[in-house]
């Protein structure tokens, strides 16, 4: 398994991290390996999470946020000592794992797509991404 490290610098953003999957796949070599695979991402974090969404249009992850505010808002009665249960439920519905389609070693997403690291309880250093491949000789 490979990891990204990365360090968020707002309290919630999406950070675009489709460019080091690339690189990572290049440098790795498995764009000449793995002719057909899985690129499978895990975050390691129980208040960030991992999603595929628009990287046309920064807007977009705005408008993601303020939805997500509106779908899980502050004033609950939360009970977690440390104050961020809203990121614990966010990075819930995000969810902390993806898994992409490699063919040909090429990164399989849609024209507009984009890989985002979704932090929920920033800034934080030192957020970690693991990306590992799976591939079959077929």
């Amino acid at each position: 398994m490979e990891i990204i490290t990365l360090d968020t610098g707002r309290r919630e953003e999406f950070i675009d991290i489709t460019s080091e999957l690339r690189e990572l796949i290049s440098s790795r070599g498995w764009d000449r390996s793995a002719r057909h695979a899985v690129l499978h991402l895990w975050c390691f974090h129980t208040t960030a999470g991992l999603t595929v969404n628009e990287n046309a249009d920064p807007d977009v992850q705005r408008d993601m946020l303020l939805a997500m505010s509106a779908i899980v808002p502050e004033d609950l009665d939360y009970r977690h000592a440390e104050g961020n249960s809203t990121a614990h439920v966010k990075s819930s519905l995000f969810g902390c794992s993806l898994s992409l389609p490699l063919v040909q070693g090429e990164l399989k997403l849609g024209r507009w797509q984009g890989v985002y690291f979704c932090e929920f309880d920033g800034p934080r250093r030192g957020r970690q991404v693991g990306v590992q491949l799976i591939s079959s000789s077929t």
